[in-house]
């Protein structure tokens, strides 16, 4: 929409046109999201809905730094139980432990970390005990 409102036509008038128009050429209806509820309407308003969805979009994390390497240590977890070999689960492994052991050389700002580096040793076996009983 890159035309300009005429002089003497009221903006409300301008506008109603320029959506029956658009509606008349079938551009509404190519929308995404046409013919659907809009999401959240179930949800109180929230000022800040369009700032939380951009950061949603674009993977951003607002967690302190602790919290946020607390969160890759349970998602190492995670992935060690899906992975499929050993040399995975000790690779997985020791790039969170390297984190962890940054993070305990220079405390991160935040919440205290509460985590120690994982024992890798420890784990292949717990890793090799699950497939095996799987």
């Amino acid at each position: 929409m890159t035309e300009r409102k005429p002089p003497g036509v009221s903006f409300e008038s301008w506008v109603d046109k320029q959506i029956r128009e658009a509606e008349e050429r079938g551009d509404v209806s190519q929308l995404p999201g046409f013919g659907k509820p809009l999401p959240g309407l179930e949800r109180p308003y929230d000022e800040a809905w369009w700032i939380k969805a951009k950061m949603q979009r674009e993977g951003i994390s607002v967690l302190p730094p602790a919290l946020a390497l607390r969160k890759r240590a349970e998602d190492a977890v995670e992935a060690v139980s899906r992975a499929r070999t050993e040399a995975e689960v000790r690779r997985i492994l020791t790039e969170v432990n390297e984190e962890i052991h940054e993070a305990l050389r220079m405390p991160p700002e935040g919440p205290p970390l509460n985590l120690g580096p994982f024992d890798i040793d420890a784990a292949v076996r717990d890793w090799r005990g699950a497939r095996d009983q799987g």
